[in-house]
């Protein structure tokens, strides 16, 4: 079977994090390389005289964390979803240094990939109105289809993975005609634009990252929703004095534990807000940080090992 190795930089207190957010997204095994377990643990030890003195000449200065996936036609998927959760985690002060999170995949080349993956992306009906379809694929749209057209670009997801499935799903329940919405870590725009074509008026799309933002707004063009859909840089709501009757946010369970406070001051009375990228082991808590914040879960979906929640202020 061949395998796919990604490898992400990071420090030692940040190698936890980054092998906890890779195994939530289907690897199969993280293994992680630091130069202190060697320099530290071992001299404390006695051992030092057993080390090799040249494997760590070769070791990295930082902190490496490896994971392996099947290399499978979901490989390229997965791939952007761990690039999407990376920016997750750097929008996060944790309190202390998580390094630079550069991504390395020393399986295929990112030249290769960002074009092959293409075969494998055709529309998809998302819920019952939603189809999503690629810029480059040909649809014949039924009544009552609600066509949104995507590029997601080299470095982020295509609707496909069961987080943004979900959230899909859940806006369709939530959005209504005329309604505000606020994407937190918009990614490439898909949720904020889907929430536009259920009826949004006034969409707020929030990303980090300075090429989703592109992204995001190459996309809102392309479907002509430039008058509902705004695309701006910023960290989670730090800078939104919005307010919004649906909040819809698809990252990973830390960054939700952290946000849903927060959120809740920009969700105007009778609100919902969405959340998913929630591996199950991690759900309890998130309906624990929901609860202390004051919200109450109103819907519940889950999808192979992922649970998207919404919520609503009490």
């Amino acid at each position: 079977m061949d395998w796919m190795e990604v490898v992400i930089h990071t420090t030692t207190m940040g190698a936890d994090i980054v092998s906890e957010m890779l195994m939530n997204v289907g690897a199969v095994g993280t293994m992680i390389e630091d130069r202190y377990d060697v320099t530290s643990s071992k001299k404390e030890d006695g051992m030092w005289d057993l080390i090799d003195e040249d494997v760590l000449a070769h070791m990295s200065e930082d902190v490496l964390v490896k994971a392996y996936f099947k290399d499978d036609m979901s490989a390229q998927e997965t791939l952007l979803l761990v690039r999407e959760k990376l920016a997750d985690i750097a929008r996060i002060d944790m309190g202390f240094d998580m390094g630079s999170l550069e991504i390395e995949n020393n399986s295929v080349h990112e030249q290769d990939w960002a074009e092959n993956w293409k075969k494998y992306y055709k529309p998809f009906r998302a819920g019952s109105r939603l189809v999503i379809k690629p810029s480059w694929e040909p649809y014949e749209e039924q009544a009552g289809d609600l066509v949104l057209e995507l590029d997601p670009g080299m470095a982020f997801g295509t609707g496909t993975h069961e987080t943004t499935f979900m959230c899909m799903e859940q806006l369709e329940k939530y959005v209504t005609e005329g309604c505000k919405v606020i994407d937190v870590g918009c990614g490439s725009g898909i949720l904020g634009l889907a929430a536009a074509k259920l009826g949004a008026r006034d969409v707020l799309a929030i990303d980090l990252d300075e090429l989703a933002v592109k992204v995001a707004k190459e996309n809102t063009e392309k479907n002509a929703l430039t008058d509902k859909v705004r695309v701006v840089h910023g960290d989670l709501l730090e800078k939104a004095d919005e307010m919004a009757d649906v909040i819809v946010a698809n990252i990973i369970a830390d960054v939700i534990c952290f946000l849903c406070g927060p959120a809740k001051k920009h969700l105007l009375p009778g609100g919902t807000f969405i959340c998913s990228g929630i591996i199950r082991e991690r759900e309890e808590d998130v309906q624990n940080a929901l609860a202390a914040a004051g919200y109450v879960v109103c819907n519940r979906l889950a999808k192979g090992e992922w649970v998207c929640l919404a919520a609503k202020a009490d």
